[in-house]
């Protein structure tokens, strides 16, 4: 796999390599990573915000993500939003931390790691990347990391499952040849990965284009639903 051009602060990181960091509330640093930043959201943080939240995912998504979809772009794409405070603060952050920080985004949850995977001979290939920015001093601690330990702390596991399964849409070849969307694609493109509960009330009314019969317990499994949904969006996409 072709490796990228990373910038200085950014470091290729392998399994099993251990580095020194961590984060916690005594750190004179806690909290900056949560301001000053564009956090783009997957379908799988949506879900996890609507679960801590208790708000109907069509509401979550009015308050609490920009869509943004330009011409250079074949999918939108989705933000998390920041508090106007004048240092771009996210909108869930506290004096304390986190307010739902058992159900904070993969991002978050990731740094200061970052994972990538590009789909090479039909398979998807990950890699890791280490982030050392002037303005968190975690990396001053003496606690021991490594990749996996560090995922497996941060409950990365099923994170990383969902958003693999949406980089099979996002790296399409499709995609990767510039497709552009109807309208109703990207309406229903977002509905079924951004709004759960619209997309689960269209289902019931049988008035999801191509959906097949589906047991009745998939309904009150909001991850058997999102596995459903991001199959779908492929279908849905590119079928013809």
């Amino acid at each position: 796999m072709t490796q990228p051009n990373l910038p200085e602060n950014v470091a290729r990181i392998i399994p099993g390599e251990p580095f020194s960091f961590h984060c916690h509330q005594k750190i004179d640093c806690f909290t900056n990573c949560c301001r000053q930043l564009d956090l783009a959201l997957t379908p799988y943080d949506a879900l996890r915000m609507r679960k801590a939240t208790g708000l109907h995912s069509s509401e979550l998504l009015r308050r609490f993500i920009i869509v943004e979809h330009d011409q250079q772009s074949s999918l939108p794409q989705f933000y998390l939003t920041m508090v106007n405070d004048g240092k771009a603060s996210c909108i869930f952050v506290k004096p304390e931390g986190c307010s739902i920080y058992k159900h904070r985004p993969g991002a978050c949850r990731t740094y200061p790691l970052g994972r990538a995977t590009v789909k090479s001979a039909k398979q998807l290939e990950e890699f890791f990347v280490l982030l050392k920015e002037a303005h968190c001093h975690g990396f001053k601690e003496r606690t021991l990391q490594t990749i996996e330990s560090f995922s497996n702390a941060q409950g990365l596991a099923s994170y990383n499952y969902f958003n693999d399964l949406v980089a099979e849409i996002l790296q399409h070849e499709k995609i990767r040849a510039g497709m552009s969307l109807t309208p109703k694609q990207t309406q229903s493109y977002i509905t079924a990965l951004y709004d759960i509960d619209t997309f689960r009330s269209k289902l019931k009314e049988g008035t999801i284009a191509g959906a097949a019969a589906l047991p009745e317990n998939i309904f009150y499994d909001d991850e058997q639903l999102l596995r459903y949904a991001i199959n779908w969006v492929k279908w849905f996409l590119f079928s013809e």
